[in-house]
């Protein structure tokens, strides 16, 4: 029988490993504009959003947006908007738009849990036009 990864290669899926952290977020290497990142995998996410103090780092023409952020225990964050950035996760690549936010309270987080801290979080808008596919038993995320 066929297993799941020749499959979804015939689909043309590409295959990006992530890893587990000791907090259960996954952790997924990648790069925004050419430049290396870590990010957290978050299917709760909506969009897919890096730190202000990532913007120069990732190359990003950020405007300043009404749009107000919410996340796990805090809502009315301010953000700010940067359109057109290509996101590479492996060898998949799209553009997207990022949101630039606070992302303070995530890193502390992870810090407290003696876990390094992210330059951002793929979203929703990244794992729906990729027809995600999450195999969390062998640590790969399939983006078509």
């Amino acid at each position: 029988m066929e297993d799941l990864q020749d499959f979804l290669k015939g689909k043309k899926y590409k295959k990006i490993p992530f890893k587990v952290l000791k907090t259960q977020h996954l952790l997924i290497k990648g790069t925004i504009n050419g430049v290396k990142g870590n990010f957290i995998l978050d299917t709760g996410a909506s969009n897919s959003c890096v730190g202000f103090e990532s913007i120069e780092h990732f190359k990003l023409d950020a405007q300043f947006s009404e749009t107000k952020a919410a996340g796990a225990g805090a809502t009315g964050i301010e953000t700010q908007l940067a359109k057109n950035n290509e996101i590479q996760l492996g060898r998949w690549k799209k553009k997207f738009h990022l949101i630039i936010f606070d992302m303070s309270h995530v890193n502390e987080a992870l810090i407290q849990h003696k876990t390094k801290a992210v330059d951002g979080i793929i979203g929703a808008d990244v794992l729906l036009k990729g027809k995600a596919i999450i195999d969390y038993c062998n640590h790969y995320l399939y983006l078509q």
